[in-house]
C-alpha cells in the first residue's frame, strides 16, 4: 500500500544548481520525514508551478540565472499569499537577510547552517501552513454548517448539534500528521470517531487498536515496539510491534490516561521524533503511522498531580476531540432507541418491535452513566426477551431503577434554584409549582413525573387530587 506523502501540500525546492537540489531533498526527506518534495532548477517556472495551486511552501535560492530569487519572492508574496517562503541563501549578509523577512519570508538561513537547524525551520513552517490549513477548513464548515463526507460518520449515531461540530473538525484536520486526543466519558463513541477519523486521511492503510490499560512497560513496549531475536529469554524470533503493523496507516491507543509514567516517555519520544527502538535492537524505526489516543480521564488534573507528562499532554492535544455524554445530547436518544431496536433485532433474528411512544420520555429521565454503550445493552436485553409485537418497558424499568440523580449533584452551583429569588413562594405553592414543572418535562405522565420527582405515582397521583379539591 501506498504511504501518504507529507505534509497534504507540495514543498518546491528552486535552486539552480541540481547537487544541491539533490542533498536538500534528502536531508529533508531523511531526518525531517518530509516527502512531498519537488524540484525546480529554472526560477522563471516557478510562478507556473505555483498557479497549479499544489504548493504551499517554496525553499528559494537568491542567486539565480534569469530570474533572482528576491525578485521571485517579491511576486510570490503578491501572487500567492498563502504560500510561505523560506530563503536558502550562500550569502551570509544580516541586511540581505532583513531585506527578505521585510518582504515576506517566512524565514532565512545560509547554506553552511546546520542540518538540524534549517529542517527545524522548514518543520516550523510546516506546522504553521497545517494550523492555518485547518482554521480555514474549520471556519468554512462552520460558515456554510456542513460535512464534506457524511458518508463517514454514518456509524455514529446523533443529529446533536455539538456531535456534528465533533464531525466537522474531524474533517478539518483529517489531513494533519500530528497525533489527535479523544476524550470523553466510557461508552460516548471514542472508537467510532477514530475510526472515522481514519476513513477520512488514512483509507487503505491499517488501523491498529491497541488499549493500554493495565500494560506495564516492558509489555506496552514489547507490543507497540516489537523486539528482536534474543532480545530477552524465549525470544527466539523476532517480533513486529503494532507501529510496523499499522505501517502508514492509524494507530490508536486507547485509555492512554492508564499508561505508567516510563511509558509515556517512551510514547513522547515516539511522537517528537518520529522513531523508536524495538526491544533488543540497536538501530531506531522509522514510524509512518498517526497516532490518535483516547482516554475518559481528566488528564489535565492527571498532569497537575504528577501523573501525566505535562510535555507529553501538551504534545498529545495538539488537536483536541472531546464527545458530549448523552445525557448532554437527550435529543439523539430517539435516534438512538430506533438505531439499537434495528440492530438487536437483526442479531438475534427477530422482527423489530415497536416501542411505546412514552419509552423515550422515560430513558430522557434517567442519566445514563455508561452512555450509549448503555442504552444498547438495555435494548439488546429488551430485545432478547420480547414477545408479540409492542416493546415492554419493563425491563427499561428495571434497569434504571429507582429516581434519577438529583440534578443538584451534578450542578452544585444550581444547588438552591431559590438563591436568586426575591420573594419565595409558601411550601405549598414551591411544592405545587414542582409538581407542574415535572409534569411539563414528562409531557403529562404520571408514572415519569413520578420518577422525577422520586415519589410514588399513587402520591402523586393524591397530591393532585388534593390540589383539584382545593381549588
Amino acid at each position: 500500500m501506498k504511504t501518504p506523502l507529507y505534509p497534504s501540500f507540495g514543498i518546491l525546492l528552486v535552486d539552480d544548481e541540481p547537487a544541491w537540489l539533490r542533498s536538500l531533498s534528502m536531508t529533508l526527506e531523511g531526518p525531517g520525514g518530509l516527502s512531498n518534495l519537488h524540484q525546480c532548477q529554472d526560477s522563471r517556472q516557478v510562478m507556473q508551478i505555483l498557479a497549479g495551486g499544489e504548493i504551499g511552501l517554496v525553499l528559494l535560492d537568491l542567486t539565480m540565472p534569469s530570474l533572482s530569487g528576491e525578485e521571485l519572492l517579491g511576486r510570490i508574496v503578491e501572487e500567492h499569499p498563502d504560500t510561505a517562503v523560506i530563503v536558502v541563501s550562500g550569502m551570509n549578509q544580516v541586511e540581505t537577510a532583513v531585506r527578505c523577512v521585510k518582504k515576506g519570508a517566512f524565514d532565512y538561513f545560509v547554506k553552511t547552517v546546520e542540518e538540524d537547524r534549517l529542517v527545524d525551520g522548514v518543520q516550523r513552517a510546516v506546522r504553521l501552513l497545517e494550523l492555518q490549513r485547518e482554521n480555514r477548513a474549520m471556519r468554512r464548515r462552520l460558515l456554510y454548517d456542513r460535512l464534506e463526507h457524511p458518508e463517514v460518520f454514518a456509524g455514529i449515531v446523533s443529529a446533536d448539534k455539538g456531535m456534528r461540530s465533533v464531525f466537522q473538525y474531524v474533517e478539518a484536520i483529517a489531513d494533519s500528521p500530528q497525533p489527535v486526543l479523544i476524550t470523553g466519558e466510557s461508552g460516548t463513541g471514542k472508537e467510532l470517531v477514530a475510526r472515522a477519523l481514519h476513513a477520512l486521511s488514512r483509507a487503505g492503510q491499517p488501523l491498529v487498536a491497541v488499549n493500554v490499560a493495565g500494560l506495564d512497560d516492558n509489555v506496552f513496549s514489547d507490543t507497540l515496539f516489537g523486539h528482536a531475536r534474543g532480545a530477552f529469554t524465549g525470544a527466539d524470533a523476532p517480533r513486529r510491534g503494532m507501529i510496523e503493523a499499522a505501517g502508514g496507516g492509524t494507530l490508536f491507543l486507547d485509555e492512554i490516561g492508564d499508561l505508567s509514567l516510563a511509558s509515556q516517555v517512551k510514547l513522547l519520544r515516539l511522537l517528537q521524533e518520529g522513531e523508536y527502538f524495538p526491544l533488543g535492537a540497536d538501530q531506531p524505526r522509522q514510524s509512518r503511522a498517526r497516532i490518535v489516543v483516547a482516554t475518559h480521564q481528566d488528564l489535565a488534573a492527571r498532569q497537575s498531580a504528577g501523573s501525566f507528562r505535562k510535555d507529553l499532554y501538551f504534545r498529545l492535544r495538539t488537536h483536541h476531540l472531546h464527545l458530549p455524554a448523552l445525557r448532554e445530547r437527550k435529543d439523539d436518544i430517539p435516534l438512538l432507541l430506533d438505531h439499537f431496536l434495528e440492530a438487536a433485532a437483526s442479531e438475534l433474528g427477530k422482527k423489530k418491535p415497536t416501542p411505546p411512544p412514552e419509552l423515550s420520555l422515560l430513558l430522557s429521565t434517567w442519566s445514563f452513566p455508561g452512555n450509549v454503550r448503555e442504552l444498547r445493552a438495555m435494548v439488546f436485553d429488551a430485545v432478547s426477551s420480547h414477545q408479540g409485537r409492542v416493546l415492554s418497558m419493563e425491563s427499561f424499568r428495571r434497569a434504571i431503577g429507582g429516581p434519577p440523580p438529583s440534578a443538584v449533584a451534578d450542578h452544585p452551583a444550581r444547588a438552591n434554584p431559590f438563591n436568586a429569588v426575591a420573594d419565595l413562594p409558601t411550601l405549598s405553592g414551591a411544592v405545587d409549582l414542582l409538581v407542574e414543572e415535572a409534569l411539563r418535562r414528562a409531557q403529562g405522565n404520571q408514572t415519569i413525573a413520578s420518577r422525577l420527582l422520586g415519589i410514588s405515582q399513587p402520591a402523586l397521583s393524591k397530591r393532585l387530587k388534593a390540589g383539584r379539591r382545593q381549588t
